[in-house]
């Protein structure tokens, strides 16, 4: 039976999302995007605990238009709901293992070369040269984002305890809570010594917002992207986090490992950090050319 639009979620699928909750610790954000597919599901083949394996690939045909990634967190939710159905004993089979979840294209970063990075890092510069709080600030968050590889969230959050004491390293807690520690070059860390003289004190954190708390994401956003422009790059072609992948690339560039670079970013997965391989596709080719044995027979 079909029903027509998402109403509440049944008892059982009610039932699965406390668990993620309790047991899982699933962020609310996580929750929310599970009660809306499976919900959606519902509405289509109704009671979950009832399909088959027929009526779940009817469903996946009713997604065949949607995005891979989009079509892949659907089914994600849908099989896990049903291992949970099966675990607690609400039905004998699992018939979402006939649904294959579609490769999700993962999209190559925008990139910013060596010259343009080099005009970007010296307009920053001139501005800290006037001396003033806002300019000596952001000369030492572009010298983080590019020189550390930050994400923009981990960037502005920063508290002071963080800063480098005997050693020259950055300790961030980063997505799903994991710690790591990061290198910090010694131009960055020359930036944070000029940006502590100038920081207005009374926050923990090291780069304190006028209006209390921390810098946010969307300030950060729009300062990258003004210092784009007054250096006389596209601005459109600029974020945080294609500072973030500059620094990927380039450390590729320079003979970098990839288990390294997957530690310096935080990737949970080898395979997000492997994207780097064909951005830099051309370096890799001329190193098998220069490096792999057969080159001489």
């Amino acid at each position: 039976m079909t029903r027509r639009g998402a109403g509440p979620a049944s008892p059982a699928v009610a039932a699965f999302l406390a668990m993620m909750a309790a047991e899982r610790g699933a962020a609310a954000n996580t929750l929310a995007a599970y009660a809306r597919d499976l919900a959606g599901a519902e509405s289509v083949v109704g009671d979950l605990l009832a399909a088959d394996v027929e009526a779940l690939t009817g469903l996946a045909q009713t997604w065949a238009e949607l995005a891979p990634a989009s079509q892949a967190r659907k089914i994600s939710a849908l099989r896990q709901f049903m291992a949970f159905a099966q675990d607690e004993g609400l039905r004998a089979d699992d018939p979402s293992t006939a649904l294959v979840r579609p490769r999700a294209r993962r999209p190559l970063p925008r990139l910013l070369d060596h010259a343009e990075i080099g005009r970007f890092l010296e307009t920053a510069e001139a501005d800290a040269a006037a001396g003033t709080p806002e300019g000596v600030r952001l000369l030492a968050l572009v010298e983080l984002l590019y020189g550390s590889g930050l994400r923009a969230t981990e960037l502005v959050s920063l508290p002071l305890a963080a800063l480098p004491r005997d050693v020259p390293f950055l300790a961030i807690t980063g997505k799903g809570g994991q710690q790591r520690l990061v290198p910090v070059s010694t131009r960055a860390l020359a930036a944070l010594r000029r940006w502590l003289a100038v920081r207005p004190g009374g926050s923990r954190h090291l780069f304190p917002s006028p209006r209390g708390g921390h810098l946010t994401r969307v300030r950060l956003f729009q300062l990258v992207r003004d210092l784009a422009l007054r250096a006389g790059i596209d601005p459109e072609k600029v974020s945080p986090h294609v500072l973030r992948h500059a620094f990927a690339t380039h450390l590729l560039e320079g003979g970098a490992d990839l288990r390294v670079l997957q530690t310096l970013l935080g990737h949970a997965d080898i395979a997000t950090t492997e994207i780097y391989t064909h951005v830099d596709s051309a370096r890799l080719v001329a190193l098998v050319n220069e490096k792999h044995p057969l080159r001489h027979l």
